[in-house]
């Protein structure tokens, strides 16, 4: 094994650093002593008029001092003929261009190069440092930045775990919704089917009535017509006979005739329409009083919701609180005013939906708005601004114009209906209990997407049925 070493160390002294092989024509730099196959310094150096450095210890000479080293020529010559293969570390990788040892890093072109790339114009005027200084600065970097990846990989985690929590839980509200329609569906299908069945049997009562009314009538009748005709054949008769006869009883027979009394049967169907008129409700105000059957069910957007304002699971009811929620900031949410828009917005059509005032004495807007309505600040209240709506203020009542229009509706209105006509450039505001008419504003072409309006304030609450 000391064998071994020795002629290790035999093949290192007869090895160039530059070509990585035995040496070839070797000449020694004077100043340092160091030695270098002549064809390589030689090439090294191309290009210089002075300042000659050396490859291995970069030390300056200013003259090429170089002195051929027949000695060292000689130790490669032998090492040639033992047949020993160059020394050339397997870690180094060679240049491509020169095919010698990279044993350098440029720290502006961020890669490894051969000495002979050193002196190049290209990398002459770059910082440069060992491989291993190199390797050992990047190594900390990169130690760094995988601290700094592993931070995001733990965050992208857990964030796809809220991810995945969030849609568990919406799925879950989601079949909740489900069953509470099925379940609603279910009450309506029962209701229906006992409307249904009281609407037979009052039909088979009727039927009963008719039939006994009419069996009465036509016996009343046929009563009265058999009396008519005995009296008519009396008097015929009479009309025959000799004067002194007509006039014996004459006083008798014209008392019977004015004493005949044609009694009407009962009409049953004109009584029967008579009563489904008087329990009809009253006749309902406005100019178009079908308007119920465009009625829609609206849901409110809880991105667009006030931080003040907190919306019930089915997002069909909301309230004013004192309390601030954390919600996102974002560009769809009113931080403002305590406002908060329906889910779905129109561009066409006609629409319709009801509004439940469930406190009174507190202030309320109801109506539609343009989608470009400013929600980071203030609101121009009228059709000028994007809103159409009507509000209620301790008792009184007013739309939104400029200036306000006073309203003075005949009931309180508890319970608003809303209607919107897109393309006829119309919205009217009713009270949905008697259909009473509170106001239509001008028509006016609509060029925006409308979305439902609703503005509370001072603890209102509302809910859309």
């Amino acid at each position: 094994m000391a064998a071994a070493a020795q002629l290790g160390n035999l093949q290192e002294e007869a090895t160039c650093s530059i070509c990585l092989e035995y040496f070839s024509d070797p000449v020694m730099i004077i100043d340092c002593g160091h030695n270098f196959c002549r064809s390589c310094i030689t090439q090294s150096w191309k290009g210089r008029d002075g300042n000659f450095p050396c490859p291995q210890c970069r030390e300056i000479s200013r003259r090429k001092n170089l002195r051929p080293n027949r000695q060292l020529g000689n130790v490669a010559e032998i090492a040639k003929q033992l047949h020993l293969p160059p020394v050339k570390p397997p870690e180094l990788n060679l240049c491509e261009k020169h095919n010698q040892a990279q044993l350098l890093f440029c720290a502006e072109d961020q890669r490894m190069m051969c000495l002979v790339c050193r002196e190049s114009k290209e990398h002459k005027t770059h910082s440069a440092s060992p491989v291993e200084e190199a390797a050992e600065e990047h190594k900390v970097k990169l130690q760094e930045w995988l601290l700094v990846l592993k931070k995001e990989e733990v965050y992208f985690l857990e964030s796809k775990l809220k991810e995945e929590e969030q849609y568990k839980t919406m799925r879950k509200k989601l079949r909740t919704e489900k069953k509470k329609i099925e379940s609603e569906f279910e009450n309506l299908r029962q209701l229906l089917k006992e409307n249904e069945q009281t609407l037979h049997g009052r039909l088979k009562r009727m039927e009963k009535r008719i039939t006994i009314i009419e069996n009465a009538n036509i016996t009343k009748l046929s009563n009265q017509i058999t009396s008519l005709k005995t009296l008519i054949m009396e008097i015929e008769k009479k009309c025959e006979v000799p004067a002194w006869e007509l006039l014996k009883d004459v006083r008798s027979t014209l008392s019977r005739c004015e004493n005949v009394k044609i009694q009407s049967p009962e009409m049953v169907v004109k009584s029967y329409k008579e009563g489904k008129r008087r329990k009809r409700s009253p006749r309902r105000e406005g100019p178009d009083s079908s308007v119920e059957k465009y009625k829609m069910m609206v849901t409110l957007d809880p991105d667009t919701a006030h931080t003040q304002l907190l919306l019930s699971e089915g997002r069909r009811r909301v309230r004013d609180t004192d309390t601030v929620q954390r919600l996102p900031d974002t560009p769809k949410r009113f931080t403002y005013y305590t406002c908060v828009l329906g889910s779905e917005g129109f561009t066409s059509g006609r629409h319709y939906w009801e509004v439940q005032l469930l406190k009174e004495g507190v202030q309320w807007c109801v109506g539609v708005t343009a989608e470009s309505v400013n929600r980071k600040g203030g609101i121009t209240w009228s059709p000028a601004g994007g809103v159409w709506a009507v509000q209620g203020w301790k008792g009184q009542y007013s739309a939104l114009t400029s200036p306000l229009t006073l309203l003075s509706p005949r009931e309180k209105p508890l319970k608003l209906g809303v209607y919107l006509d897109y393309e006829g450039g119309r919205l009217s505001l009713y009270n949905a209990v008697s259909m009473e008419l509170l106001y239509s504003f001008p028509r006016a072409p609509f060029t925006q997407r409308l979305f439902p309006y609703f503005y509370l304030y001072q603890g209102a609450e509302l809910r859309l049925v």
